[in-house]
């Protein structure tokens, strides 16, 4: 499983009308082979700053399927305005991972 992560810099000015049109756009991600599942965090120290999460089966379900699914033109079309900069995106493979109660040493 890989992880997708883009930090979001939103024009602060228009953040309701960047998450109605999310509200749309996750419904394509949805739909693309090996997608795995997301998250679209709200950033709560600076205004207009999310953090996107995506779930790949691989990388080459993000980079050749998805982003070379004619469907990917209506993401871009749905979201790509509102970004200022354009967000990085990076993708990371598991190492380690924890599920249960808090760490005691």
């Amino acid at each position: 499983m890989i992880l997708e992560v883009a930090i979001l810099d939103v024009i602060p000015t228009r953040t309701e009308a960047f998450e109605q049109k999310f509200e749309i756009a996750q419904r394509i991600i949805s739909r693309m082979d090996g997608y795995a599942g997301h998250q679209l965090r709200r950033c709560m120290e600076q205004k207009g700053r999310y953090i996107l999460l995506v779930n790949w089966e691989t990388l080459e379900h993000h980079t050749v399927g998805f982003r070379g699914h004619p469907l990917y033109q209506e993401w871009k079309e749905l979201l790509h305005e509102f970004y200022d900069p354009f967000p990085i995106v990076e993708h990371y493979e598991p190492l380690f991972a924890f599920s249960g109660p808090a760490f005691q040493p």
